[in-house]
């Protein structure tokens, strides 16, 4: 799953992928984080948009495993010993928000959130593909890499849904805007061990 099948411009610093592991119980928590907020966002698109029939088929299987990969996210603390704690603030998804276009036709707003999304996967995918290739504990390095599976699948289920309610050349003109929007993003975000982003 290589950084140019996701679209991303920017790969992850590599030092990312060292110090984590040195702070997996932190990531953990952050990764829960991250399964409950994709959950409910599928959920605000379906309750959004519930005329949009493909979107509701195709979504409403993904809130269900987004909040599967919560729970057994959930599980590997418990056997460590580590408890959920306070939400944290996504300083990466709190930049992305700001470049999703505001405005225009319901179709266009749908589109924007839809690329957000995809975009999400397609970061965190990255990332689970760095935390399988790096930990040395077995149990997670088989785990990250059926995570990384899935949100494979999910980024390509928004990209999808994007095209069936705007015609293929604007999502594809707006995706590669949102890459490099999201490419500068990556560059002013502290590399920070105790967050999946």
């Amino acid at each position: 799953m290589e950084k140019h099948v996701l679209g991303l411009e920017l790969p992850t610093d590599p030092r990312w992928a060292n110090i984590v592991e040195k702070q997996i119980d932190d990531i953990l928590i952050d990764h829960a984080f991250c399964e409950q907020k994709a959950a409910s966002s599928c959920i605000s698109l379906i309750v959004q948009f519930p005329d949009k029939e493909k979107l509701v088929d195709m979504l409403t299987p993904v809130v269900a495993e987004e909040w599967a990969h919560f729970e057994r996210v959930l599980e590997k603390m418990k056997e460590r010993g580590v408890a959920l704690g306070k939400k944290r603030a996504d300083e990466y998804v709190k930049a992305l928000n700001k470049i999703e276009k505001k405005g225009g036709s319901r179709d266009q707003q749908l589109m924007e959130k839809l690329l957000i999304n995809a975009l999400i996967e397609a970061r965190s995918c990255e990332r689970f593909r760095l935390l399988w290739k790096h930990l040395r504990d077995k149990e997670l390095q088989s785990f990250y890499y059926e995570l990384m599976v899935s949100e494979a699948g999910h980024y390509k289920n928004f990209l999808q849904l994007a095209k069936e309610y705007q015609p293929e050349e604007t999502v594809n003109a707006r995706w590669k805007e949102i890459l490099a929007q999201e490419a500068e993003i990556m560059k002013t975000l502290e590399v920070r061990a105790d967050r999946m982003h």
